[in-house]
């Protein structure tokens, strides 16, 4: 069983175990997390999308530590200018684990019935063009 969330702007793939590293959220080490905007879940029963979420599904997740990624290098150069601007960032993140998927009590949509398709009506059968007249000089 796996689904999709989004959070922190982001789409992630998740299935029971996983660890995630993903955008901050404030929340303690220990604490427990639930995501309402689950996108898509595949289980046992078949696959649920949403439009765009899943009504009443969760995936619940501890959060196992907070920290911060490594150093991104920012460089802004402008040749033969004496400009060159160098700048860092390192990310905030949370990492989590994930411990439950729920599908909700949504049901799936029952697929439609594909009509049958009309029969397409032979088309007419083009007039064949008069003889051209031919040109007569005037004087």
């Amino acid at each position: 069983m796996y689904a999709v969330i989004q959070t922190g702007g982001k789409q992630y793939k998740v299935a029971e175990g996983d660890f995630l590293k993903i955008e901050k959220l404030d929340v303690e080490e220990g604490n427990e997390v639930t995501f309402d905007s689950v996108l898509l879940v595949n289980s046992e029963a078949g696959l649920k999308v949403g439009t765009p979420t899943l009504d009443g599904a969760t995936v619940t997740a501890t959060v196992k530590a907070q920290g911060r990624l490594k150093k991104i290098n920012i460089i802004k150069f402008k040749r033969r200018k004496h400009h060159m601007k160098k700048m860092g960032h390192r990310q905030y993140y949370t990492e989590v684990t994930i411990t439950g998927i729920s599908e909700g009590k949504s049901a799936t949509k029952p697929k439609a019935v594909a009509k049958p398709k009309a029969v397409a009506k032979p088309k007419a059968v083009a007039k064949p063009k008069a003889a051209a007249k031919p040109k007569v000089e005037k004087e």
